[in-house]
């Protein structure tokens, strides 16, 4: 799933990394409140792999650490890993830190 908005199942699945994510999450839909980058980790210092619209649904699969943001009047360091195995910061999603994406990644 390369792009960004397209639908996921909604049951468990395994995720394409596992030993960055959970071996079984659900996956969540999440929701940008602002324009913002997806990245291929979970910082800045990574490359930008797409960027998405305010109100755009992406499918959240959990959520980690990574790297410190301070943007749009928010800063933490809490990233959701999403369904494409792609990284955005939760500072971009609405929500509470990370987009309501309830699995922790380990």
């Amino acid at each position: 799933m390369a792009a960004a908005g397209m639908a996921a199942p909604a049951s468990a699945a395994q995720a394409p990394h596992a030993g960055r994510t959970n071996v079984a999450a659900e996956y969540e839909t999440v929701t940008t409140w602002v324009q913002g980058n997806v990245r291929i980790g979970p910082s800045t210092g990574w490359r930008i792999a797409y960027t998405v619209a305010a109100n755009q649904n992406l499918i959240g699969v959990c959520w980690r650490e990574g790297g410190m943001v301070t943007a749009n009047g928010y800063s933490h360091n809490k990233w959701v890993y999403l369904s494409d195995g792609n990284y955005i910061w939760g500072g971009l999603l609405k929500g509470n830190e990370v987009g309501n994406v309830s699995s922790h990644c380990w």
